[in-house]
């Protein structure tokens, strides 16, 4: 630890300022267990790329994902919940209570810990992306497609998830467009088979062997078209000096990726704490208390960065209130057993 670095003990500190980690802070707090949120490097998660939420309940006009997180953010403050801009780097669970190490150096220790620090979408990394996410580009079919209505909409992506954004958006699309580097797709057989069958209803068009190479719009009128590549043999963007690849415009009114997130969840490394092939920490689930226990006592999870399914914003703040009561029954055995243990016996005098 550096001579720098500030130390301070709280009884919880909860990882991440999305919807469930939130959510777990305004129960905690009021619950008296005084949490103390750090709001990671993506402050508010992916609710802060989305303009309008219209599927949170209790707002039957919609609301912006930015205010939505202001609104549960000052609510959490209101009952006793500190909010700080810290990214959580590492945490130690040999001994107890928790050493948790920050990106700047902070260091604090912590009776209990929540990791709320949801997946991030991964994205293509091309022109256009950082000025219309949010405009035209999203990476939630469930969030955003009804905003599209009518319009030609593009998904990207070959696995289960393009085809089942793909599938949902025919709901509202005039038609669904879905691009994919490969000839054939890495999803089950059960989606090829559904989108298949809307192939020949004419609802969806493939465009295979071909990838999206730049966003064209603005953030005022969305997405216009997009560039793309195509190469018969497939991965064109690696064969970009082939005379064989095709550069073309196409033109759509949205457009959607579906090629996977990324949990948020190496700072947990070394801890004991389970994860997944693909990152995602693994919690207790089934039926009862402690649904949101790891397999290390006093580390629970919540939201995106263990749901690798639903990840939705009602479903996240569902998951950051288990995790909430869950840390507080735990906090409060510890609270009985420390109360239980014997005084240490006096010294006995010399005199």
């Amino acid at each position: 630890m550096s001579e720098d670095a500030f130390v301070e003990h709280r009884k919880l500190i909860i990882a991440g300022s999305g919807i469930s980690g939130l959510s777990a802070a305004i129960y905690a707090a009021r619950s008296n267990n005084e949490p103390l949120v750090f709001e990671g490097d993506e402050p508010g998660g992916q609710l802060t790329l989305t303009t309008e939420v219209d599927n949170y309940p209790g707002f039957p006009e919609g609301i912006s994902g930015p205010e939505l997180i202001q609104n549960m953010k000052t609510q959490a403050e209101r009952f006793g919940a500190e909010v700080d801009h810290g990214i959580v780097e590492s945490v130690e669970a040999d001994e107890r209570p928790f050493t948790v190490t920050m990106k700047n150096g902070d260091v604090y220790t912590a009776d209990a810990i929540i990791a709320a620090s949801g997946a991030s979408a991964r994205t293509l990394g091309i022109p256009g992306e950082d000025d219309l996410m949010g405009y035209g580009l999203s990476t939630c079919a469930t969030c955003d497609g009804a905003f599209f209505r009518d319009e030609k909409i593009l998904v990207v992506g070959g696995g289960d998830a393009a085809m089942e954004e793909a599938n949902f958006l025919t709901k509202f699309a005039s038609t669904v467009y879905i691009a994919h580097r490969r000839e054939e797709f890495r999803a089950e057989d059960y989606w090829i088979d559904r989108v298949m069958e809307k192939v020949d209803d004419g609802e969806i068009e493939l465009l295979l062997n071909t990838e999206v190479t730049e966003l064209h719009g603005s953030p005022e009128e969305g997405v216009d078209h997009v560039t793309m590549v195509r190469h018969p043999d497939g991965h064109p963007t690696d064969k970009l000096d082939d005379p064989e690849t095709e550069t073309f415009d196409f033109d759509c009114g949205a457009v959607f990726y579906a090629i996977g997130h990324t949990p948020n969840a190496d700072y947990l490394e070394g801890t004991g704490v389970e994860r997944d092939a693909d990152g995602y920490v693994v919690a207790k689930g089934g039926k009862g208390a402690n649904q949101t226990a790891t397999d290390v006592p006093g580390i629970f999870a919540a939201g995106d960065v263990v749901d690798f399914h639903y990840q939705q914003a009602a479903t996240a703040g569902g998951d950051g209130v288990k995790a909430a009561l869950d840390a507080d029954d735990y906090l409060e055995e510890l609270e009985r057993e420390e109360r239980a243990e014997p005084e240490p016996a006096a010294a006995e005098s010399d005199d």
